[in-house]
């Protein structure tokens, strides 16, 4: 598990099929696997170079019961966890899942922001092993982090008090509203915010995944049994990019440099 400062770091598949979308992803992203055992039986980690870059869980029956979908959910990095948790309801966000240990990993809490875009935050236990942050565009990890929010203008003083993110620049995109381009910490964006669009029903993150050509890896996705929904495209940053959903139906992205 690499390191980000108050930034996103880790990325959790919630799923109703494990094996599947172990497959999916492996052939879509190119993520080697590995099924945990001990406190995590049940945890899958995906890996990129032999790192462990995000997580793939069943949804049980009383996850479904309760309403859960499968989706792909985010993790920010915090200091502590019972102290963000309380900043971010006095900030105007929900506490899903109080503050909780995971054995051997940290603490975290199921958050939504103000405006209803769910997020786990995580102080994890320190550790001599863990690696630097990779270069943001390397294939396998996380190159890009979108929010499309009830408003997106109102949104970002949340994240920018609760974590420090500081603007980039933005792009006005007409009648699609403000792209905010946001920093986390470091010396070049890492996502941008919007208003959401009819089609996306609620507030909520999506999460783009590095691949080596754009062209190629869209094909494995409607190979594999996934959908294109839009793209490949080019963005202003001269990257390419596809939206998609998974066999499940799950939203997410690919962003390469080259196409």
């Amino acid at each position: 598990m690499e390191r980000n400062a108050n930034g996103f770091f880790w990325y959790e598949l919630m799923t109703a099929d494990v094996a599947a979308a172990k497959a999916f992803y492996g052939k879509v992203v190119g993520w080697e696997t590995q099924d945990l055992g001990g406190p995590h039986a049940g945890y899958t980690l995906l890996q990129a170079d032999g790192i462990g870059v995000a997580g793939a869980m069943q949804l049980s029956d009383a996850d479904c019961g309760a309403g859960s979908k499968a989706g792909w959910v985010g993790y920010v990095q915090v200091e502590d966890a019972d102290a963000a948790a309380a900043r971010i309801e006095a900030g105007g966000g929900r506490v899903l899942r109080p503050p909780s240990d995971i054995p051997e990993v940290g603490r975290f809490a199921a958050v939504a922001d103000p405006q209803g875009a769910v997020f786990m935050s995580l102080a994890p236990l320190p550790r001599d092993d863990a690696p630097p942050p990779a270069p943001r565009m390397r294939p396998g990890r996380a190159g890009w982090h979108e929010l499309y929010a009830e408003d997106g203008d109102a949104v970002f003083p949340f994240y920018a008090e609760q974590f420090g993110w500081t603007e980039d620049s933005v792009m006005n995109m007409g009648p699609m509203g403000n792209y905010r381009l946001f920093r986390a910490g470091g010396d070049e964006a890492v996502g941008g915010i919007m208003t959401r669009q009819p089609h996306v029903p609620k507030p909520v993150w999506n999460f783009y995944f590095v691949v080596d050509g754009i062209d190629a890896a869209a094909a494995r996705i409607t190979e594999s049994g996934g959908t294109v929904t839009m793209g490949p495209m080019q963005v202003p940053d001269g990257s390419f990019i596809v939206m998609a959903a998974d066999p499940e139906g799950v939203s997410f992205a690919l962003v390469s440099t080259t196409r």
